[in-house]
């Protein structure tokens, strides 16, 4: 069974950093291409940053500059480098992995990210 465990989340001051890590099992990770998404309370989840097998990658206009995503194909990982935080990037962050052509969707559970002073 596939199962994506995200890691990294919780309490942050404005301006501080965290890292997430999504960890996959019985997936082959290499061919898919993971994402981190997120959900604020009362709005739709939303796109944060996209990764390809290939290292091709596509980020939210207001996260650019600040979010960095990366993957590790030998651990079967997909990274959320987060700099810069702002209360407005307060969410469940979600990590995704998606394959198309295989109409292949799987989520991870989600951890809470909180910018607060």
């Amino acid at each position: 069974q596939v199962q994506l465990a995200e890691s990294g989340g919780g309490l942050v001051q404005p301006g501080g950093s965290l890292r997430l890590s999504c960890a996959t099992s019985e997936l082959i990770f290499g061919i898919y291409v993971m994402a981190w998404y997120r959900q604020a309370p009362g709005k739709q989840r939303e796109l944060v940053a996209a990764i390809t097998s290939g290292g091709s990658t596509n980020y939210a206009d207001s996260v650019k500059g600040r979010f960095t995503i990366s993957r590790d194909n030998a651990k079967d990982t997909v990274y959320l480098q987060m700099n810069s935080l702002k209360p407005e990037d307060t969410a469940v962050y979600y990590c995704n992995a998606e394959h198309r052509q295989l109409q292949r969707t799987y989520w991870g559970q989600g951890t809470q990210v909180t910018v607060s002073s």
